[in-house]
């Protein structure tokens, strides 16, 4: 069977683009590997309607559902290659399967590295957190551990001290950080650790409480903020396709139609470049899926100048 479009990927941009292809009665599938950021966030608490919060798991299964009724067919697994033939484009799973599309969305996201503390999962969107912009406001006045690498948690250190003036900087991998930065850090009275943690300490499974230090130091925190750099771009199957990616391996997209630079792709979502936040996900899947549309029933025509 071949479908009018697939989506790689089964987050926020992925389904909000399925409901929307859906509802224009196009044959849709969407292929899951149940993962990434929104697979592990316990609580989003800055999305209209939700002032209480919601997990990203509870929020795609709706999405799943509510796209499923509109006939789309979700395929678990993992896309490992994708190439093009004379009409459509055809995608390899992990599992050998085949499936084909006339069209693609790649709403593949981001990685992001997360040391190895097994205790900090169930923490994220809860009481450990990535990005200021979302969660910014959960750490407002409380004392929060930013645990990071090098520049990348200097800057966010600084950027929390919009929301809270009790911030401390744990420099994890002990990566270097300019002496700017430093002084930046020592004139905003940041505290700075050049150590690695040793165990982070948790209470109730979900509530950071501080960490303990390499040097045996102990530092109690009830907030804490992750800051490494480095993150993932999963854009391994735009570029076997031939589509533009930036220096830092974003997708490259149209503004207006999130086509990349690859004739009949599309991306959206954190893939591509933009404001990482879950509403602006869903408005890059529902802006493609326009798009796509247009170009399924040959008014937009889906190809590159």
């Amino acid at each position: 069977m071949q479908y009018d479009c697939v989506i790689v990927g089964g987050g926020f941009a992925g389904l909000q683009a399925a409901i929307q292809l859906g509802r224009y009665r196009h044959k849709i599938a969407v292929v899951d590997a149940a993962e990434g950021r929104s697979a592990y966030c316990r609580n989003y608490d800055n999305l209209i309607g939700w002032p209480e919060g919601v997990s990203g798991m509870k929020l795609r299964a709706a999405g799943r559902l509510q796209a499923e009724r509109l006939g789309v067919r979700f395929i678990a697994g993992t896309a490992v290659t994708a190439r093009r033939r004379t009409e459509c484009f055809v995608l390899e799973l992990e599992s050998g399967e085949e499936i084909t599309g006339a069209r693609l969305l790649l709403a593949t996201g981001v990685k992001d590295r997360i040391p190895g503390f097994r205790e900090l999962i169930p923490c994220l969107g809860i009481s450990v957190y990535i990005c200021p912009d979302c969660d910014g406001y959960e750490v407002a006045d409380q004392q929060v551990a930013v645990i990071g690498s090098g520049t990348a948690g200097a800057n966010m250190a600084l950027t929390l001290r919009h929301w809270t003036s009790r911030i401390i900087y744990i420099n994890h991998e002990t990566a270097d950080v300019p002496g700017e930065l430093l002084a930046q850090l020592a004139g905003q009275d940041i505290p700075y650790y050049e150590q690695p943690v040793a165990k982070i300490e948790v209470e109730d499974e979900s509530q950071f409480r501080g960490v303990m230090l390499k040097d045996g130091t102990a530092i109690r925190c009830s907030k804490s903020f992750l800051a490494f750099g480095g993150n993932e771009v999963r854009s391994g199957l735009a570029e076997q396709l031939g589509a533009g990616l930036t220096d830092n391996r974003h997708v490259i997209t149209n503004p207006r139609t999130k086509l990349t630079t690859a004739d009949y792709v599309w991306a959206a979502g954190d893939v591509t470049s933009h404001s990482e936040m879950v509403t602006i996900a869903m408005g890059d899947g529902s802006q493609a899926a326009i798009w796509i549309h247009k170009s399924l029933i040959g008014t937009f025509d889906g190809r590159n100048p």
